[in-house]
């Protein structure tokens, strides 16, 4: 497999103090480090964590290393638009500007279920929670401008273990058809990428950029369905050969599409880590990489995806 990107050095020694930013799922994994980056450079994150307690927990492992760091810890659960309200609402207490949003957490491969408000879990949790707080949370980034929204998608929006990534209009709630954990992640994932798509044909001239990123295969409790931590650490040697990174690996893609001056100039566009592609080239990643799924470049679909979205999000 090639080696892992990075972030050019520089970057992550700029001063980012008077900065905000917003990472959903950063009590672990790429989340976590996130948030400890950015907090050692200065910045204010709001870590919004669905077990707050271990939110908190890992918030004051930050602060031991980074006594100044500035962390706030809130309750948000993805699944639940209950919960995305109440965070904007309390986020709005105590801030009127936003300059980063980092819709990091996410679930994958999992048993069919569904979210508080019916969706299915996949979907309502990696994409339309998240949709529903960037939509919430924009007058904070129009003020924060300029300002950034990442969104964590995935190689697999591309083939998720065979399945096709595609936007299923007809049942995208799994209500007809028999549900497929991984097709389901698929669009979940593309999902992700076309709602950035989407947001920077929207909101050119704002002063907001936006991106998708894929982190890469990494070694977090992610995977834990498919892979249980404790065989991923017990033959980590072998799934390195694979292409498995760490999480400061996987992180490194959010990074750059928050950070790196360029991005500005690729609203819209897909940063990928070396990845789980078809095409060998892809493998190799890019920032920005052109995807390899045809669907992922449809405009069309991109605006279909967001009124679908709007609509399901309003009437909950």
């Amino acid at each position: 497999m090639p080696k892992p990107l990075m972030v050019r050095p520089e970057l992550l020694a700029k001063n980012l103090a008077g900065m905000t930013f917003v990472i959903t799922g950063a009590n672990s994994g790429i989340g976590f480090v996130a948030a400890r980056q950015l907090a050692s450079q200065g910045a204010t994150v709001v870590m919004g964590c669905r077990r707050l307690l271990e939110g908190e927990r890992v918030a004051e492992e930050i602060r031991r290393k980074f006594a100044f760091a500035k962390l706030e810890v809130c309750a948000l659960d993805l699944a639940d638009l209950s919960s995305v309200r109440s965070f904007v609402q309390e986020f709005k207490l105590r801030h009127t500007k936003l300059h980063g949003l980092v819709n990091n957490a996410g679930v994958m491969n999992t048993p069919f279920g569904r979210t508080k408000d019916g969706f299915e879990t996949q979907f309502g949790t990696n994409h339309l929670g998240h949709f529903l707080l960037t939509e919430l949370l924009m007058d904070a980034l129009k003020a924060g401008a300029p300002s950034r929204i990442v969104n964590l998608s995935s190689s697999f929006h591309e083939f998720a273990v065979g399945r096709k990534g595609d936007i299923h209009f007809e049942d995208l709630n799994y209500h007809q058809r028999p549900y497929d954990p991984w097709e389901a992640y698929a669009q979940s994932k593309l999902a992700n990428l076309l709602h950035a798509r989407e947001l920077a044909r929207r909101l050119a001239g704002t002063g907001i950029t936006s991106a998708s990123v894929n982190p890469g295969w990494v070694r977090t409790n992610l995977v834990r369905v498919s892979l249980p931590m404790w065989i991923q650490n017990l033959f980590i040697p072998l799934l390195r050969l694979a292409g498995m990174i760490e999480p400061w690996e996987g992180t490194q893609s959010t990074l750059h599409a928050l950070l790196a001056p360029e991005v500005a100039q690729h609203s819209g566009e897909y940063y990928s880590q070396i990845g789980l592609y078809r095409d060998k080239q892809a493998r190799k990643g890019g920032w920005p990489l052109y995807s390899p799924n045809p669907v992922a470049h449809d405009d069309e679909v991109a605006e279909r995806l967001w009124a679908a979205s709007a609509a399901l999000v309003q009437t909950t």
